[in-house]
């Protein structure tokens, strides 16, 4: 038994890195997962990215699931509302696990640059892009859940806390998005629906083996230039925690939360696509970070 048979989910921001690998992860469970975002064949986004939707759809359906590819600017509300119209009458109006991993703020954010002398374009397009989108899907999604009484929404972030990360404008969107699941959780208690905050460690995308110049298969060479890039994990890593918490029937009893990607590894005993079992937690505690 596939423990997502016949559950609907839809990945906000599926065309590649977290996203990816949480859609791929959610049709191995048998789930159908509409996967979306801005990159389709022939028409890529302005990340300069090769990814594309229709990739992540297939991977989902090889993996055992059902992807339906859909393009969704999530900063253009008549997308946002379309896609959940489509959703709700493709599925008789089933919605059971959305996931808000949108970001596009990785080309807008100068590291420790202070906030004051960094482009306030780009700082504010970095909310836009990476708070205010996971907004409008959430604000489409919840109704769908709220009317079967059931459903769970992960935002997806980095880091669980409210540290500092480096630039006041990436740290406040990550935050941001962990402050959203707390409340939203407090708005949808009372309809059995739950929202969660869910962050990877050191995450290995296709986007960081690109900037180290490896691949998959010899991704461990990149220690050469950040030793600390041997604790990394692959998408599939947070794919399967965001998987094992849509199957968990006592969901409910986390919302609000914040989980990690090792510590759900730890409780649900996963491992990585690697077999191995890295604990960024753990890593960054004894390195001080």
């Amino acid at each position: 038994m596939k423990p997502l048979e016949g559950k609907v989910a839809v990945v906000a921001g599926a065309t590649r890195g977290a996203g990816r690998g949480i859609a791929v992860a959610l049709g191995r469970a048998g789930a159908t997962v509409y996967v979306t975002g801005r990159s389709v064949k022939g028409s890529l986004s302005d990340m300069g990215r090769a990814e594309t939707i229709d990739d992540t759809a297939a991977l989902v359906t090889a993996a055992g699931g059902l992807g339906i590819a859909v393009r969704t600017d999530y900063t253009v509300e008549s997308d946002v509302r379309a896609l959940y119209d489509r959703v709700a009458d493709e599925q008789q109006g089933r919605l059971d696990i959305q996931v808000n991993d949108i970001w596009g703020g990785d080309p807008l954010t100068v590291w420790h640059e202070p906030f004051w002398e960094h482009s306030l374009h780009d700082g504010l397009l970095i909310q836009k892009r990476g708070v205010h989108t996971h907004m409008m899907a959430s604000y489409y999604a919840a109704p769908l859940m709220i009317a079967r009484g059931t459903g769970l929404i992960i935002e997806i972030t980095d880091g669980y806390d409210y540290r500092y990360r480096g630039n006041l404008y990436y740290s406040l969107a990550k935050i941001s998005v962990i402050h959203l699941a707390q409340a939203m959780a407090a708005d949808l208690r009372p309809h059995g629906v739950a929202a969660v905050a869910l962050t990877p460690g050191f995450l290995r995308s296709e986007a960081m083996l690109d900037h180290f110049g490896v691949t998959e298969a010899n991704w461990r060479d990149a220690a050469a230039k950040d030793i600390h890039f041997l604790q990394s994990e692959t998408p599939a890593y947070v794919g399967q925690a965001a998987a094992a918490l849509a199957a968990d029937p006592n969901v409910l009893q986390r919302s609000g939360q914040a989980f990690t990607s090792w510590d759900l590894a730890e409780e649900f005993g996963f491992s990585d696509a690697d077999g191995r079992r890295p604990h960024w937690g753990r890593y960054a505690a004894e390195h001080g970070f």
